[in-house]
């Protein structure tokens, strides 16, 4: 896939001219990359202006197989290191306990394997993909990632879903149309218990609908 260069300035959207200022601030970075448009979009954003960037997938239950390949693809296509971390969310009870703040006691922990990883890699600027039309009021996940300091560039320059859509498809980046698709433990209704056997009844019945051609369900 072509990158395109940052000398034809003067088609640079106003959006781009903060992020690739944001990345001459944090020119070394990691990406958390969910294999969804946000996220895929940031790494292409990363690629095209910051010096070195390394792009992080958590392979857990709540995450389908699809997302992964989606992930592998596009930094194939990108020229982007990329690290398939795994994390037994399943291990932590806070997590299989479901409360309304489940999500934040699973950022915690998948964030937190990213941030060792990517100190490991000698990373220490942790991005992920929020994006400015996501609410923070009702997030316990964003929660997680401002205690955790992990910085959201989209959000922090003004990029709403339909911008990143737009740009994305101008860019020529497959997942420009991809659905937004929450994580499989979003299917268990709050204070249910969560376990492997119930995750792997949604997969396999959601990957049926898609194979029928649904989406967005």
């Amino acid at each position: 896939m072509e990158i395109r260069g940052t000398e034809k300035m003067k088609n640079i959207t106003k959006e781009e001219m903060n992020i690739k200022e944001f990345f001459e601030k944090y020119p070394n970075v990691a990406i958390a990359l969910s294999g969804g448009v946000d996220s895929v979009f940031l790494v292409y954003m990363a690629k095209k202006y910051a010096k070195s960037v390394k792009a992080y997938f958590v392979k857990s239950v709540f995450q389908p197989e699809f997302e992964k390949k989606d992930a592998e693809k596009i930094c194939r296509q990108l020229g982007v290191d990329l690290k398939i971390l795994n994390v037994d969310v399943l291990s932590n009870k806070l997590v299989t306990d479901n409360p309304v703040n489940r999500c934040y006691y699973c950022k915690q922990g998948v964030f937190g394997t990213i941030l060792e990883a990517a100190k490991n890699d000698g990373m220490t600027v942790i991005l992920d993909g929020t994006n400015a039309s996501d609410d923070a009021d009702d997030r316990p996940g964003m929660k997680a990632l401002q205690e955790m300091k992990v910085l959201s560039p989209l959000r922090m320059c003004g990029y709403v879903k339909s911008e990143i859509r737009k740009q994305s498809k101008e860019a020529g980046l497959f997942v420009y149309n991809k659905p937004s698709y929450a994580c499989l433990a979003t299917r268990i209704p709050t204070g249910t218990e969560i376990d492997e056997e119930k995750i792997k009844q949604v997969e396999t019945a959601e990957t049926f609908l898609f194979d029928l051609g649904f989406s967005d369900f």
